[in-house]
């Protein structure tokens, strides 16, 4: 049996028409009956780096008793010449996480996933306890790596490297100080909830993993990168979500 953390993340393909252009990392996020892809904005349109995919493909477990047993499923990013995905805006600019809902009735009746839901958000009221050098995971793809037999993500250790609850330099995210790559954009940021030990998904959804930090001063040849990341406050995925249209 595999881990449920697992099998909240899926490996997100991005490709213009047929021709692949990148690997990232995505998640599961259900509200009420509704069903969500959580990934990096940047992942679905990047004007600064001319990346405009016309549809990602992400790839599903269809049989429980069979973990190397997938299915690619494809997801258009427009549909009538617009966006099917939602973003937000705050006061510091563009927030870097998007949503596209999944047509559940779409997905093969065999799929095997889990997916993170409110109930796994922090409470503000406890932001207190997550301090800094708080241990977290983030869980995703980077530079496409995985288990290719099971069709697993792999999970990498952080910690909290910034004071959680307020907004990094004024923008919606926190730093965390773990070591990603490129393809981890997208991936859920969480840490090790307490209570029931019943709970077979017991843990809070902190952020999403966005990108590295660095300095542009950095003297590349003496100085090693900061090794620091910007995780945006998983919070605005009950903002992306609220009344968001279904779509085929």
């Amino acid at each position: 049996m595999v881990e449920p953390l697992l099998l909240t993340a899926a490996r997100v393909l991005t490709f213009n028409g047929q021709s692949p252009l990148t690997n990232a990392s995505g998640f599961f996020f259900a509200r009420d009956d509704r069903l969500y892809l959580v990934t990096s904005r940047h992942v679905v349109i990047d004007k600064p780096s001319e990346h405009f995919p016309d549809r990602i493909e992400i790839e599903l477990h269809d049989d429980a008793d069979n973990l190397a047993s997938s299915t690619g499923f494809s997801i258009p990013l427009y549909r009538d010449g617009k966006a099917v995905w939602r973003q937000g805006l705050d006061a510091a600019g563009e927030i870097d996480v998007a949503v596209i809902e999944i047509v559940r009735a779409a997905l093969p009746a065999t799929t095997v996933s889990r997916a993170f839901t409110p109930a796994h958000l922090l409470d503000p009221s406890d932001y207190a306890r997550v301090e800094v050098g708080t241990s977290l995971l983030v869980v995703g793809f980077p530079l496409g790596f995985h288990d290719t037999l099971h069709h697993a993500p792999v999970v990498r250790q952080a910690v909290i490297a910034s004071s959680f609850g307020l907004r990094f330099q004024g923008k919606g995210y926190f730093l965390t100080d773990a070591r990603t790559h490129r393809g981890t954009s997208g991936a859920p940021v969480v840490m090790r909830a307490a209570g029931d030990a019943a709970d077979d998904l017991p843990w809070k959804l902190l952020g999403v993993h966005s990108a590295s930090l660095d300095m542009l001063t950095r003297d590349q040849e003496k100085d090693e990168s900061l090794g620091l990341n910007c995780a945006w406050y998983a919070d605005i995925l009950m903002t992306l979500t609220e009344g968001a249209p279904t779509v085929a």
